[in-house]
């Protein structure tokens, strides 16, 4: 690595990243500069100001993404339903590719050299990170303090900070949570503590953003979700902004016990880990998209659409948004989505979420040839006979040849 003047920090304001600031100053020898994003995580994030003065900081970039990160990542991915290992709602994974291009965005507004991050050398987001700034920046340096340092505990970080009098109070004084977690506008993630034995159960007071299913209002709660596009536009006949709408959802489904998930997931780096996550208004999202899809797209299109999913998923989950395989998919996915408009009702109660009604002006479904009553001629019957004769015959041939299927 060639020397280095100056380093764009993904800075949290946190004990990790604020330890960071003053290894990458002494280690180093250069310049910081930290960059603080608001995505939603519901935490105030200007106090990262003052901490980053603190520590010397001269140049101080503190975003609110929250528009954009919604609009241009979480929308985009809903429209293609896509869902890692049939259950993560990639929360984490999505948030990781806006962090990367603004880090990318900061270097050549300040003339830096490098970027750093507070990921450690066993997680997935290294590697979303930096595969993000290398496709949009291929000559940056990266420089990742985690598989350097010898700093692998939290007492060692502590021990450091009173060494170099970094300021910590913000961290020390207040009580340290069990996990590890990370929040944006789509959802909140948790690792470590118990949940590191994979049998144990969740303790019920580690959920921040729900009400358990059982402790849910007795009486269901409904709403329409409209949509444009595959976006969707507005809940309940008012139009909001894609954050605001999130947000709005994200408070109905966690007042009714909808979102929480509790798996074993397959990190990038090789290792299985368990994450517990809380995604209300994703999953009402998901549920919602999938059912006004439904009415409005043709099943050849829907079926090809599930079958890449899977792939379209991987790519986010392993870091790959800034790629042209992604873009490529995006852009059938977003081929398919001109038709998806129209409204979905659904029933959120203890946990679960129903589609209860949808309706489209660009609908497939046709009443006169799907109802069970007299359709007056608008679908003849006798013309099934001739389709499964034809899809029966390979069949019928070896069966006729002898050919044994049991």
């Amino acid at each position: 690595m060639s020397k280095i003047e100056k380093v764009v920090l993904a800075y949290s304001g946190g004990l990790d990243t604020s330890v960071i600031v003053r290894w990458l100053q002494d280690t180093y020898d250069c310049e910081v500069v930290t960059f603080t994003a608001d995505i939603g995580q519901g935490e105030e994030v200007e106090p990262a100001r003052a901490k980053a003065e603190a520590l010397g900081v001269k140049e101080i970039y503190i975003d609110d993404l929250r528009e954009e990160y919604v609009r241009d990542f979480v929308f985009p991915m809903f429209r293609a339903n896509a869902i890692y290992e049939g259950e993560y709602l990639l929360g984490t994974s999505i948030a990781r590719p806006l962090i990367a291009k603004r880090l990318i965005e900061i270097a050549n507004e300040t003339g830096a050299d490098a970027i750093s991050h507070g990921a450690t050398g066993k997680g997935n987001d290294q590697v979303r990170f930096e595969l993000g700034a290398y496709a949009l920046k291929p000559g940056i340096q990266v420089i990742a303090p985690w598989r350097e340092w010898d700093l692998n505990s939290r007492e060692k970080l502590m021990q450091y900070c009173e060494q170099h009098k970094i300021p910590v109070d913000f961290s020390s004084k207040k009580k340290k949570s069990p996990y590890s977690m990370d929040a944006n506008l789509l959802h909140i993630s948790y690792e470590g503590g118990i949940l590191e034995d994979p049998w144990a159960e969740a303790e019920e007071d580690m959920w921040r953003w729900s009400v358990s299913p059982e402790a849910a209002p007795d009486e269901p709660t409904y709403i329409t979700i409209g949509f444009e596009k595959g976006d969707p536009v507005s809940i309940d006949g008012e139009r909001l902004s894609p954050a605001t709408l999130l947000e709005k959802l994200n408070k109905l489904g966690g007042a009714n016990g909808i979102g929480r998930l509790d798996i074993v997931e397959n990190r990038y780096v090789g290792m299985k880990s368990r994450g517990c996550y809380e995604t209300p208004g994703g999953t009402i999202l998901m549920k919602a998209h999938r059912a006004i899809e439904s009415i409005t797209l043709d099943r050849e299109v829907a079926h090809m659409k599930d079958s890449l999913m899977p792939r379209y998923a991987d790519l986010i989950y392993n870091g790959y948004w800034w790629s042209p395989e992604r873009r490529m998919l995006q852009a059938a996915i977003d081929e398919s989505q001109a038709v998806v408009n129209g409204e979905v009702r659904l029933k959120l109660y203890k946990g679960s979420v129903s589609a209860v009604g949808r309706r489209s002006a660009d609908s497939l479904f046709d009443e006169r040839i799907a109802t069970f009553e007299d359709d007056a001629g608008a679908y003849n019957q006798k013309d099934a006979e001739g389709f499964i004769k034809l899809n029966a015959l390979r069949l019928r041939i070896a069966a006729g040849k002898g050919r044994k299927l049991i």
